[in-house]
């Protein structure tokens, strides 16, 4: 197969498996998507799940969040891991979105990496899931199963999302990102397949017969 046979195919397998595609993350809009999104770096959307209706219901907004103090928001984030870094940014972007958007999360991919602890990833999913804007997030589960199935070369996440914007039409990237997500954690992880036993890398690559060493993020 070449390259675009492939992203073919794995867009069509991947509709067919999950043709819903919900966010993983608990959220009612865009400022709790934010959130969500802020604490699950190196942490579990499960673990985030568990967390976030404890602040939610002290802080669902960025004015409510203001009313907390930062040792406030770190002892409930805790479980997430990386608290103390997590609540600081937490009350600092709150800040920044009352007094610099009108306490509304912007709509604008500058203006949200702009906000402390966002970075491209974080900001591409709110842009996507919670205004609607064409984006291609990649984790880890995406950067990995890319490399498996021949899209990329895995140089860092930044080409990986270049290179997967290129093969898949612009109005699928913001289903089609949390598809490959649910697909590498219930077909494709690491330790069960390494490009070599689920239905996709089969079908890829068919004469594979050593793991596919890839590159991490």
């Amino acid at each position: 197969m070449k390259k675009q046979e492939r992203a073919d195919f794995i867009l069509e397998r991947l509709e067919d498996l999950f043709p819903e595609a919900p966010v993983p993350l608990d959220h009612t809009d865009a400022y709790t998507l934010l959130i969500a999104v802020l604490l699950s770096a190196q942490c579990t959307d499960e673990r985030v799940n568990k967390v976030t209706p404890n602040l939610f219901k002290k802080a669902n907004t960025p004015q409510d969040m203001l009313e907390l103090t930062v040792a406030e928001i770190e002892d409930i984030i805790r479980p997430c891991g990386l608290a103390p870094r997590k609540a600081k940014a937490i009350w600092e972007l709150s800040r920044i979105i009352m007094e610099e958007h009108q306490g509304e999360v912007p709509a604008s991919f500058e203006k949200l990496e702009e906000l402390p602890g966002v970075g491209h990833k974080t900001a591409s999913v709110v842009m996507a899931q919670a205004f609607g804007v064409p984006a291609f997030p990649v984790d880890t589960h995406i950067h990995r199963l890319a490399q498996q199935w021949g899209l990329t070369n895995g140089k860092n996440v930044e080409q990986t999302e270049k290179d997967l914007k290129k093969v898949f039409p612009e109005e699928k990237w913001n289903k089609l990102h949390l598809q490959i997500i649910f697909y590498g954690r219930q077909y494709c992880t690491a330790r069960q397949c390494n490009g070599l036993h689920c239905d996709i890398c089969q079908t890829c690559y068919p004469d594979r017969k050593k793991e596919r060493a890839y590159k991490k993020a």
